[in-house]
């Protein structure tokens, strides 16, 4: 915002700037981040319209839930947790061992809606990070299939 638009405002120009929330605070932080990623791998081992992207993991998901939820941390704008275990994402060198095509992109993608649906994320947001997710996860992509 230009000065004169502050000045105009009534605000003086030694205030600081309001600082909007993160995501990771609209989320609701730590226990409700953690909850999301929990719902997500609980609906990938149990519902069989996510059998596709389920066998692209571990048997055990333990480790898959805690480097989902490191990396959604410092993603939202929380704690680096992810960087400060591994350094950069590299999220697509990582992933491409894993054949992932449209089908594993959209069962990824619808079974984040429904845990974000579970886990009560307001509907604006889900919004905003569905959207964001889905840039994400067609980048994601590397067969045609």
């Amino acid at each position: 915002m230009a000065t004169e638009d502050k000045f105009a405002e009534g605000q003086s120009t030694n205030e600081p700037a309001e600082q909007k929330p993160t995501l990771y605070e609209l989320i609701g932080g730590e226990q409700d981040l953690r909850a999301l990623v929990d719902r997500f791998y609980d609906l990938m081992d149990l519902e069989p319209q996510f059998a596709g992207i389920r066998a692209l993991h571990p048997p055990t998901l333990d480790g898959s839930r805690d480097k989902l939820f490191w990396f959604l941390s410092g993603w939202t704008g929380g704690p680096n947790l992810f960087i400060e275990r591994f350094g950069h994402p590299r999220l697509r060198a990582r992933h491409l061992p894993y054949a992932i095509g449209i089908s594993e992109r959209d069962q990824w993608l619808q079974c984040m809606d429904m845990a974000m649906e579970d886990a009560s994320i307001v509907p604006a947001l889900q919004e905003y990070l569905r959207k964001a997710f889905a840039e994400t996860a067609d980048w994601m992509r590397n067969t045609h299939g």
